[in-house]
């Protein structure tokens, strides 16, 4: 293609020749040169009808803005409605949580204090409106302050609960040998040796040698020694001068200062001592007074059966 440009004031002319690729670039050139300028134009006219509020085009962003903050609008509402759902529901589990801590407290034996959050109220429906950002914080942080307060409630009622636990182990409750029958029991009786009548200061549990001994309760070894009258015997003190008595062991696997638990294995039955056969003298002392361990025995059976 031949392009000729003839100057008359200058009675010139100039001639270019242009193949069909030269052509193509022009035009795309050229046009990307109007486009451009007809977006420039246009986002000018635009920004500045939408800033001096020219009839149409002030219409056409408060339209467009009217719809960006109503679909703003609907998703926070959305939102917030799920929120509050959410909240209605944890402060039905706060209330199911603080009926259980009265039940536990009841238990425990330890009063429950008057949370807030548990305050009744109520009265008629007269309008209703969805709720706000504000006053949701200010719901969840009352929910968050009940929360705390039945924590750290329930965490003293456990507290007290592992106490009396503690305390209920430390009593001498559990047989000392294990499916023993009762050959001897606490009082008065004929004695097996002398034939005469005399005070027995325990149980005797009859067992095979080698039968394994059971520590009642926990607690604290304190004698473990070789008695004339007791042969090789054992003494456990679970605090509040309570004492029990294991004695005619065979062997013995705890020493003094030892700590032990309930039904921790200390000894093996024997005969060892002032006895006539293999079996286990069973004792419990009070403030040094021997008591008829029977009746800790029977309490332990009733709290087994309770459980």
């Amino acid at each position: 293609m031949q392009v000729i440009i003839t100057d008359s004031w200058l009675a010139k002319t100039r001639a270019f020749h242009l193949s069909g690729w030269s052509l193509a670039v022009s035009f795309l050139t050229a046009a990307f040169a109007l486009m451009l300028a007809s977006a420039l134009m246009y986002h000018w006219i635009f920004l500045k009808g939408a800033r001096e509020g020219w009839p149409v085009i002030g219409s056409l962003v408060r339209m467009v803005a009217k719809d960006e903050f109503a679909q703003r609008d609907k998703y926070l509402r959305e939102n917030i409605e799920v929120l509050a759902r959410r909240l209605g529901e944890m402060q039905a589990q706060l209330m199911q949580l603080q009926s259980l801590g009265e039940r536990v407290s009841t238990l425990a034996g330890v009063p429950m204090p008057d949370f807030q959050a548990n305050k009744g109220s109520g009265g008629v429906l007269v309008m209703s409106r969805d709720l706000s950002l504000e006053e949701l914080q200010v719901l969840l942080d009352v929910v968050q302050g009940g929360a705390k307060e039945n924590v750290d409630w329930l965490t003293v009622v456990e507290s007290r609960l592992l106490d009396q636990k503690i305390k209920k182990m430390m009593i001498p409750a559990q047989p000392p040998v294990a499916l023993a029958v009762l050959g001897s029991s606490f009082g008065w009786r004929i004695d097996p040796i002398t034939g005469q009548s005399a005070l027995h200061t325990g149980l005797d549990f009859p067992a095979a040698i080698g039968v394994p001994i059971q520590a009642a309760a926990g607690g604290v070894v304190v004698t473990q020694e070789f008695h004339v009258q007791y042969g090789n015997m054992v003494e456990i003190d679970h605090g509040n001068d309570l004492i029990s008595r294991y004695a005619h062991a065979s062997k013995v696997y705890v020493k003094k200062g030892d700590l032990v638990k309930r039904g921790q294995k200390i000894a093996e039955v024997g005969t060892s001592g002032r006895s006539t056969g293999a079996h286990l003298h069973f004792e419990v002392l009070v403030n040094g007074v021997p008591q008829d361990p029977q009746r800790f025995l029977n309490a332990g059976s009733r709290i087994a059966t309770v459980k």
